[in-house]
């Protein structure tokens, strides 16, 4: 067993990957069973199926970017990995509460004031972590290292 010390650098961003990663697995067993027309789901799902096809691949696509920035091994600031693991999941939830509630992808009518400001705080806090930490790591790569061949 380890102890509970975080020895890993950028923790949080393995974490949220895995988490943002099964719920990817997740939507894709709720994909199925509404193509087996399992009442339950397609009560839990009113909405279009490709808002949910969208929160998948989007729950994917952040895992990818989450998982890639951590393998760079580049430390980055807590609230920038806090950033985008909050940023992650709220960017991909919009598509799954629009699966969820179709009165939110209704081109006819304003999303209520709530889903609007959950839009925007998600926009901006995926769009600060994601960016400050794309940042961070291309500014490593002019930092001169000794390496040892």
């Amino acid at each position: 067993m380890q102890d509970n010390k975080q020895t890993t650098p950028n923790i949080v961003l393995l974490r949220g990957g895995c988490l943002w990663l099964l719920m990817a697995l997740l939507l894709a067993w709720c994909m199925i069973a509404l193509s087996f027309d399992i009442p339950l789901f397609k009560f839990i799902f009113a909405g279009k199926f490709t808002r949910l096809l969208q929160a998948h691949i989007d729950f994917l696509l952040m895992t990818a970017l989450i998982l890639g920035l951590y393998a760079a091994k580049t430390p980055l600031p807590w609230h920038v990995c806090w950033a985008m693991v909050i940023g992650a999941f709220t960017n991909s939830s919009l598509f799954l509460l629009m699966a969820i509630f179709p009165i939110l992808d209704n081109p006819e009518l304003p999303p209520p004031f709530f889903f609007q400001v959950y839009l925007y705080a998600s926009l901006i806090t995926t769009s600060y972590g994601f960016g400050k930490a794309s940042v961070i790591v291309l500014m490593s790569t002019f930092k001169p290292k000794n390496h040892s061949y």
